[in-house]
C-alpha cells in the first residue's frame, strides 16, 4: 500500500524558492581565499628572510662593522617597502605597455582593495590586491639585501641607501616586469618560476657593479695575495642561514600563485620538498669539496653552499624529482667552492660570498630549467639572462658611478680601519668586548 502525500500551495511555493536559490548559487570564493592566504603566509616567510640576511651578514663581517650591517638591513627593507608602494609595484605590473601605462605608476602609488570588499567586487580568480602587493614586495626587498653583504665594511651608509632607492623603486621592478608583469621575456618563452635570475642574479649583478666601483677592503689583497678576514660570529651566520632556508619555503612555495585546487596544493608541497632537497645537496657538496680541496671543512662554504642550492632550485622548483633537485643544488654548492677563489684572483672583494651564491648559482639554476621543464629552452633562458644581467649591471654601474661622483661611496681609510660602527654610527655591537671588559 502506497502512502500518498498531498502538498499545500504554500509548500509548493517554498520548494520553488529553494530550487531558484539553488539555481543562483553563490560564487565560489574558496580559490580567492586560499590563494590570498598562500600569499600572506608566503609573504611573511619571505619577510623573515630579512632577519636571515641580517644575521648572516652580522656573523660574516668583523666585529667593528656589525652595527652598520644591521642598520643597513633594517633601512633597506624599509626603503624597499616605501619605494615599491610608490613606484615599484605599478612599474612591475603596468596596466598596459603604452607610454602612459608604464609612466603612470610614477604618479599613482599602489592602492589596496576597499575596506570590507565583497565577493561581488573581488577578482575571485586570483587573490586580494593587498596580499599580492605584500608578497611581491618581499622579493623586491630580497634583491636589495643581496647587495648589502658584498659591499660591507667599506661603503658609507647614505650612498648605499641612495642606491637602494634606485634599485627597489626602478631597476628591479622594470626588469621583473619583463617576465612576471607579462612583458616581452614572458612572450619569448623565458622561464623563471621564483626568481633565480629576476631576483638573485639581478641582486648579484648589482652587487658586482658596486664591488668593481668600490674596490677591495684595505689589506685584503696585499701584493696580489688574498688575506682572509674572518667574520665575527659564525653562530650568527649559521642562524642566518637556517632562517633563510626556512624563508625560502615561502619564496618558492607561494610562487605557485594559486591554492584553490587539489593540484595547486599538491604542487606547493612538491615545491617545498624540492626546495629543501636542493639546499641539502648544496650544503653536502660544499662539505665534501672543501674537505677534498682544502683538507678541512670550511663552515662558511657549507653555509653558502646551502644558500647556493636554494638559489639554484628557485628558477624551477616544481618539475624536478627529489633526486634531480638534490643534484641541481649540489652543483650550486660546488660553484661556490670554486668561485670564491676565482673572485679573489680577480681582486673582487665580496665579503659574504653573495656573488657566487646569488649571481653564479642563479645563472646555473636558470640554465638548468630546460633539463626538467620541456616547455623551456636554452635559447630563451640565455636571452633572459643576457637581458636582465645586461640591464641591471649597466644601470647599477651607472648609478654607482654617479653616486660616487656626487657624494663618494667609500669611507675614508681612517674610518674603514677604525670600523664603520664607530666612525659612522657612534656605537658598537659588542662594546664590552671592544673595550676589553
Amino acid at each position: 500500500m502506497k502512502t500518498v502525500f498531498h502538498l499545500s500551495p504554500c509548500a509548493l511555493l517554498a520548494m520553488s524558492g529553494i530550487a531558484q536559490a539553488q539555481d543562483a548559487a553563490p560564487p565560489d570564493v574558496a580559490p580567492y581565499i586560499l590563494t590570498t592566504l598562500l600569499f600572506l603566509v608566503g609573504g611573511f616567510l619571505v619577510f623573515w628572510m630579512a632577519a636571515g640576511f641580517a644575521m648572516l651578514e652580522a656573523g660574516l663581517v668583523r666585529s667593528k662593522n656589525v652595527t652598520m650591517q644591521l642598520t643597513k638591513n633594517v633601512a633597506l627593507f624599509s626603503l624597499a617597502a616605501t619605494m615599491y608602494y610608490l613606484t615599484g609595484f605599478g612599474l612591475m605590473y603596468p596596466a598596459d605597455w603604452t607610454v602612459a601605462g608604464v609612466l603612470g605608476p610614477l604618479f599613482s602609488p599602489t592602492v589596496l582593495d576597499a575596506v570590507g570588499l565583497t565577493a561581488d567586487d573581488a577578482a575571485l580568480d586570483y587573490a586580494s590586491a593587498g596580499s599580492d602587493f605584500f608578497f611581491q614586495l618581499m622579493f623586491c626587498a630580497t634583491t636589495a639585501s643581496i647587495v648589502s653583504g658584498t659591499l660591507a665594511e667599506r661603503i658609507k651608509l647614505w650612498p648605499f641607501l641612495g642606491f637602494t632607492v634606485l634599485l627597489t623603486g626602478f631597476i628591479y621592478p622594470i626588469e621583473a616586469s619583463w617576465q612576471w608583469g607579462g612583458g616581452w621575456l614572458a612572450d619569448a618563452g623565458f622561464s623563471d618560476f621564483a626568481g633565480s635570475t629576476l631576483v638573485h642574479a639581478a641582486g648579484g649583478f648589482a652587487a658586482l657593479a658596486g664591488a668593481i666601483v668600490l674596490g677591495p677592503r684595505i689589506g685584503r689583497y696585499p701584493g696580489g695575495r688574498a688575506v682572509p678576514m674572518p667574520g665575527s660570529n659564525l653562530a650568527l651566520a649559521t642562524l642566518g642561514t637556517f632562517i633563510l632556508w626556512l624563508g625560502w619555503f615561502g619564496f618558492n612555495g607561494a610562487s605557485q600563485l594559486a591554492a584553490g585546487t587539489v593540484g595547486d596544493i599538491s604542487d606547493v608541497s612538491r615545491i617545498f620538498a624540492n626546495t629543501n632537497a636542493a639546499a641539502a645537496g648544496g650544503a653536502l657538496a660544499a662539505l665534501a669539496l672543501t674537505q677534498l680541496v682544502y683538507g678541512k671543512v670550511d663552515l662558511t662554504m657549507v653555509l653558502n653552499g646551502a644558500l647556493a642550492g636554494l638559489v639554484s632550485i628557485t628558477a624551477e622548483p616544481l618539475m624536478p624529482s627529489l633526486g634531480g633537485a638534490t643534484l641541481i643544488g649540489a652543483v650550486g654548492g660546488g660553484i661556490v667552492v670554486f668561485a670564491v677563489p676565482m673572485l679573489d684572483r680577480l681582486r673582487i672583494d665580496d665579503v659574504v660570498g653573495a656573488i657566487p651564491v646569488h649571481l653564479l648559482a642563479g645563472i646555473w639554476g636558470t640554465m638548468a630549467v630546460p633539463l626538467t621543464n620541456d616547455a623551456a629552452s636554452f635559447g630563451a633562458q640565455s636571452l633572459g639572462l643576457l637581458a636582465v644581467g645586461g640591464f641591471v649591471f649597466a644601470t647599477s654601474l651607472a648609478a654607482w658611478l654617479v653616486i660616487d661622483r656626487l657624494t663618494g661611496l667609500r669611507a675614508s681609510p681612517e674610518d674603514e680601519i677604525a670600523g664603520l660602527d664607530v666612525a659612522e654610527l657612534g656605537m658598537e655591537a659588542y662594546p664590552e668586548f671592544a673595550r676589553g671588559q
